[in-house]
């Protein structure tokens, strides 16, 4: 598969097929894509924490939200839960750009886990508080991003934005998940084209 071909392969499912079970080898050969990353100052100042085993995945569960655009639904079935979670976190004690940091790392574990033909959820919506008593860090580690993982349970197609949804990701009759993108020509520029 090509790199633009997994590019688009690389959607945010909300839907996983929890038959499909990930393990800690699995985890860990995608967290050593985040490792060799780059990363500001080469500071390093990222940590993950895995979970895999099905208890503390249905406690990392009841903290998230899958889908602002989808008002009406309430998150997977059971039968539609992601099988594993990598929690992005910041060290206080590092400083660095620990933002970018960390939007650089989700991307290549979402990739990684992509070409492994697993499928990968960036979420920043949850309830910090809870997830943080539930994982019980230490006071120097900040929760940035929550990745759900597992197997896709779910068709994700890209289309044209159109007037009737614009950039809302949308289902259909069917189940499939939409997304709409902008066209190319519509979010670049140069001299003399503005």
């Amino acid at each position: 598969m090509n790199f633009k071909d997994l590019v688009i392969q690389n959607r945010s499912y909300r839907r996983f097929d929890n038959a499909v079970k990930l393990e800690k080898p699995q985890l860990l050969e995608w967290v050593d894509h985040a490792r060799l990353s780059p990363n500001a100052t080469n500071a390093q100042g990222l940590r993950f924490y895995l979970v895999w085993e099905e208890e503390e995945a249905a406690r990392v569960f009841e903290t998230v939200t899958f889908g602002g655009y989808f008002r009406e639904w309430g998150g997977p079935e059971a039968h539609e839960q992601p099988t594993a979670y990598i929690i992005i976190l910041g060290d206080h004690n590092v400083k660095t750009k620990q933002d970018i940091d960390c939007g650089i790392a989700a991307q290549s574990i979402a990739l990684a886990a992509s070409a492994a033909g697993y499928a990968c959820l960036m979420m920043t919506s949850f309830k910090r508080t809870l997830l943080n008593t539930h994982l019980n860090l230490p006071e120097n580690l900040e929760i940035l991003l929550v990745l759900a993982l597992g197997k896709p349970g779910e068709t994700v197609k890209i289309e044209p934005v159109d007037e009737e949804h614009g950039i809302v990701y949308w289902r259909d009759a069917a189940g499939v998940h939409h997304v709409p993108k902008r066209a190319l020509d519509e979010i670049t520029f140069w001299k003399g084209k503005l």
